[in-house]
């Protein structure tokens, strides 16, 4: 059976919670969330990020700067 997202446990609806779900799989939250990633990387590794990070995604072409 499929989750339906939209409720919560007690079987109402949470749009808040739908809206947060929604946000987290959108793809400029992860680009986002895969930059901060990869600068902190970087400075625990003991460096500095020196040029802009530029990324690709794969199934739709898009690209961040």
């Amino acid at each position: 059976m499929k989750e339906n997202h939209r409720l919560n446990s007690e079987g109402y609806h949470d749009p808040t919670a739908f809206a947060l779900i929604e946000k987290e799989n959108s793809l400029e939250y992860r680009v986002n969330t895969l930059i901060k990633v990869l600068k902190n990387i970087v400075a625990l590794s003991g460096f500095e990020l020196i040029a802009r990070i530029e990324i690709k995604d794969k199934h739709s072409g898009r690209e961040f700067r």
